[in-house]
């Protein structure tokens, strides 16, 4: 046959696009090189106690993905070996398990690996023991059972089953349809999400666990909780006019805070400095209330012995004793007497600086509720003037003992001479003149049974008035009495 120039082009153009397609047949879609000649796999023998339906050219997961098939299946001495190929691409640990599953009851079989742990890969020629497999059940005997089942049941129960499941399921087409493609959406959304979910259920157990271990604890509550709904059920026209009357309450709160708008902000900020100052004083407040109650029953109790008395003049029974400048006035740790200013002045200059307190050792008797005896509530058995040096190793230290004066103490500490005021301050101007000098006065001691004294020059001398037996009265009213009367 003689074939022209065009047709043999034709041919030859044809052959070769035949070629390219069984090329692409081979190498894409039956991968002809890892099939025929295991290029980009590894083999893994899986030791199974019986085949349970597994049969060549079975799929192979890993979590859910298809990482091989199952390249041969064959009887041994002790059970069935099954040689899976797999993927050396997808790094599969070694420490795993292995399952074989129906895709159906009565479907294909695959096998599913499931990891344990962390572990090193997979490697070619490995072997999956017996212990690790898991295979279904016989579909011969689920399949028996369960005709004996369904052959134990009534005829007539049996068709109301069927007959009543088609009533309760009949027209819900639609409404079925829609559950099963949202279980498949849910399903493929948790295919991709695959890793979070195994991290979710393999990190649940102390969760769940937790759960057990506060069971009580839980019944408590749901009981507490039953009771709570009991006891509104019990109230329930109580609750009713509560949440009746909520609205006006509600109303009536919200207008005060409108009056009070303007005021009650500083009030709460005032408010809040007084609560910092509780809380800092909280062991002084709270020693206040323990003593109050006895102090208030001590003052009660002065009452008591005049209580069966009918009597408009019934009163206290207490005692009354005056001590006059006893002890004296403080005056270490003040101004100087040159500073002091006089009554009449009735401005108000700033305030001298420094601490001016009593600065007497903290066991004399002078101003002995005096600013050095504060007790330091964040120092317990610690007294200070200052809040400084409560919260400080600062210790109280005194001028002197409190008989002899010393002026302002920042001064007196520093070594700086007394300050004086200024020429011409109100001060000066008002205060009265320095008296004049006094002489010194000499001053002897007496023996009051003869009225002798010796005087700071040596001598003695006698005054017989001062004897005590002097003729004359020494009554109070014989000192008013004028001489010679």
């Amino acid at each position: 046959m003689h074939l022209n120039r065009r047709i043999r082009i034709q041919l030859a153009l044809f052959v070769v696009v035949a070629l390219g397609a069984c090329a692409v047949l081979a190498f894409g879609y039956l991968n002809a090189p890892a099939t025929w000649f295991g290029v980009g796999r590894y083999t893994v023998t899986l030791e199974l106690p019986e085949a349970a339906g597994l049969y060549k050219t079975g799929n192979v997961l890993y979590r859910g993905t298809e990482v091989g098939r199952v390249e041969d299946v064959g009887l041994t001495d002790e059970g069935v070996e099954a040689v899976l190929s797999l993927r050396s691409d997808i790094s599969i640990p070694a420490d795993l398990d292995a399952a074989v599953h129906s895709v159906t009851a009565i479907g294909e079989q695959y096998v599913e690996l499931s990891p344990r742990g962390d572990s090193p890969p997979l490697r070619n020629g490995a072997v999956i023991p017996r212990d690790r497999i898991s295979v279904p059940a016989d579909v011969n005997s689920l399949l028996a059972s369960t005709n004996r089942g369904l052959e134990a049941i009534p005829h007539d129960n049996l068709t109301t089953l069927v007959d009543e499941s088609y009533r309760a399921f009949g027209g819900l087409g639609p409404e079925l349809s829609r559950i099963v493609d949202g279980s498949t959406r849910l399903a493929i959304d948790s295919r991709k999400n695959l890793e979070p979910l195994v991290t979710l259920i393999n990190t649940s157990a102390p969760v769940l666990d937790t759960q057990v271990d506060t069971s009580d604890d839980i019944q408590a509550w749901s009981a507490h909780v039953a009771n709570i709904a009991g006891q509104l059920q019990t109230h329930d026209a109580a609750v009713a006019g509560v949440l009746q009357t909520a609205g006006p309450a509600a109303d009536e709160a919200r207008a005060l805070f409108e009056r009070l708008r303007p005021t009650l902000p500083v009030l709460l900020a005032n408010l809040v400095t007084a609560g910092q100052v509780a809380v800092t004083y909280q062991p002084a407040l709270e020693q206040v209330l323990v003593l109050l109650p006895p102090f208030v029953a001590g003052l009660q109790g002065t009452m008591l012995a005049d209580r069966d008395i009918k009597s408009p003049y019934r009163g206290l029974f207490q005692n009354l004793a005056l001590n006059v400048n006893l002890p004296p006035i403080c005056t270490t740790g003040f101004l100087p007497p040159q500073q002091k200013r006089a009554m009449s002045l009735v401005d108000f200059p700033d305030r001298p600086p420094g601490s001016l307190y009593c600065r007497t050792p903290q066991d004399s008797p002078f101003s002995a509720r005096g600013a050095r005896n504060y007790p330091c509530l964040t120092a317990p058995g610690k007294r200070a003037p200052t809040v400084a040096m409560c919260e400080s190793d600062e210790q109280y230290v005194p001028l002197n003992d409190g008989y002899n004066w010393k002026g302002d103490p920042n001064a007196t500490l520093s070594g700086q001479a007394v300050p004086q005021l200024p020429p011409g301050s109100p001060g000066q101007q008002s205060a009265p003149p320095a008296p004049p000098p006094v002489p010194a006065l000499a001053a002897a001691e007496y023996d009051p049974a003869t009225g002798t004294y010796f005087t700071p020059d040596g001598r003695q001398y006698t005054q017989a008035d001062l004897a005590q037996d002097s003729p004359r009265d020494k009554t109070w009213q014989a000192m008013l009495t004028p001489p010679g009367s």
